[in-house]
């Protein structure tokens, strides 16, 4: 194991968690240094191996990030903003990269999360998959294409369960159009509508969330003027799109300078 990357997983009972433990195992350049879960859980202390249902395999769930980031290279955190926010800090202490797919964090979260990246490496993405990064990258390039004639519509389905809406990656395609057109997003955006609204104001960037059932995660750009309709999509059918994006991330951070990256760079875009 002495050449591959050692990552450690944290929320590891999670549904991400449990897909990045399938990935690193299958990776021939990465290992499974350690795992961690929030204080009180009822993993803690036990072994990994055991409470999937096989045989024992020597990794501890552990509460003590400090303990579990020793010697690791990267970890990968698909949590929440709070956890993730605190644990900033002890990647950066440890020299670990912090690989993170959190998402629904404020904007003081994501300045802790800045401040930590002064020395440490940081990887954060609202989506880890490539065909996201570029659907982001193509959605900057077509609303820079087109006229304000164009309403931007953000359209997004994900499973019952997600807490956060409009979801990561809405925002970062919300980003990527803002961006395009040459304008803020906090002033563009309109994230709700209901009751009698009115017309709607031009060059506006709309977001609308579906929840429900099992979907992973749908993503619709559209670009809808009198006339004609452009729609840009990406559809996740498979989970693992997030944890072998986030792997990608880990084995790219090592060794590099101290900062906050995101996927785009990770896939050279």
């Amino acid at each position: 194991m002495t050449d591959t990357a050692g990552i450690v997983v944290n929320g590891v009972s999670g549904r991400m968690g449990r897909m990045l433990l399938q990935v690193i195992a299958a990776s021939e350049r990465a290992h499974l240094a350690g795992v961690l879960e929030r204080p009180g859980h009822a993993w803690i202390g036990k072994d990994l191996g055991e409470i999937l249902g096989g045989a024992a395999n020597g990794v501890t769930v552990s509460d003590d990030p400090a303990a579990t980031l020793k010697g690791a290279q990267a970890v990968i955190d698909f949590t929440a903003p709070a956890a993730t926010v605190a644990l900033a800090p002890q990647a950066m202490q440890a020299g670990c990269a912090h690989v993170i797919g959190t998402t629904g964090m404020t904007k003081d979260d994501l300045a802790h999360i800045a401040e930590a990246a002064r020395d440490g490496v940081i990887v954060r993405a609202g989506n880890m998959s490539l065909g996201v990064n570029l659907l982001v990258a193509l959605t900057k390039q077509v609303a820079q294409a087109l006229d304000p004639d164009y309403d931007i519509e953000v359209i997004e389905a994900h499973h019952r369960h997600k807490v956060d809406a409009p979801s990561g990656t809405a925002l970062m395609l919300g980003q990527a159009a803002a961006e395009g057109r040459g304008v803020s997003l906090d002033e563009a955006a309109v994230r709700g509508r209901d009751g009698i609204t009115g017309p709607r104001e031009p060059g506006t960037i709309g977001f609308s969330a579906i929840r429900g059932g099992d979907i992973i995660g749908e993503h619709d750009v559209m670009f809808a003027a009198d006339g004609e309709r452009i729609i840009l999509r990406h559809v996740a059918s498979d989970r693992s799109v997030f944890a072998r994006g986030a792997v990608k991330a880990a084995l790219w951070a090592r060794g590099k300078p101290a900062g906050e990256y995101d996927m785009a760079a990770v896939l050279g875009l």
